[in-house]
């Protein structure tokens, strides 16, 4: 039987519209943008595991994120092994960067519920096959706002996260087009752009 992550993604995700991902920031940087970005209002936090550093960067977001209320996610997910890493870091859900059918039943038959990327229809297609329909798209900015409006079509049902290439300058026209979720990544380097995503978040509500 497959996990139906839909209800947990709706919850997770019903505060904000906005997901910040720490990449290769170590602990004491990740610490530091989660806590604002929480601070700000954004509610979604990601860290992706690219090395040990960065399991023990998750490791210490997600302690400091339960004791907030707010799940953590960890990010780039490209090996089967990497579920059992990410969950015992205190990762509340996963994120992968493309569609790995293994991947996927790993995370399932761990029960914890996994984002994978896609940018096709039939990738979108495979996913919903695997009884997914909350996911990443990605690259989002490559893709562009207009694929959205497109994959509803066939897709009513798919709730989609974009990523790659999102920061605040952008991110509206996304969620106008019908992304649920904007993930911004390397923008983050300059950590103004949380205040500026923050003033974007409350300009929509």
């Amino acid at each position: 039987m497959t996990l139906d992550t839909a209800p947990f993604f709706a919850e997770t995700f019903a505060g904000a519209p906005l997901m910040a991902i720490l990449r290769s920031a170590g602990a004491e940087r990740a610490v530091r943008v989660a806590t604002t970005a929480w601070d700000l209002g954004l509610d979604s936090v990601e860290v992706t595991i690219q090395s040990d550093a960065d399991v023990e960067a998750l490791r210490e977001v997600a302690r400091l994120g339960r004791e907030r209320g707010a799940v953590v996610g960890a990010g780039t997910i490209i090996r089967a092994e990497q579920v059992a890493v990410a969950q015992d870091a205190g990762a509340g859900y996963l994120v992968s960067p493309g569609l790995d059918p293994e991947v996927v039943r790993a995370a399932q038959a761990a029960g914890i519920p996994i984002l994978p990327g896609v940018s096709t229809p039939s990738e979108v297609q495979r996913a919903v096959a695997l009884g997914l329909t909350w996911l990443k798209a990605f690259p989002a900015q490559w893709l562009g706002t207009d694929w959205f409006r497109h994959i509803r079509g066939p897709f009513p049902e798919v709730r989609f996260i974009a990523t790659g290439g999102m920061d605040a300058a952008n991110a509206g026209a996304f969620l106008d087009a019908g992304v649920k979720v904007v993930a911004v990544g390397s923008a983050l380097e300059d950590e103004t752009q949380l205040a500026q995503l923050a003033e974007l978040l409350r300009a929509r509500r």
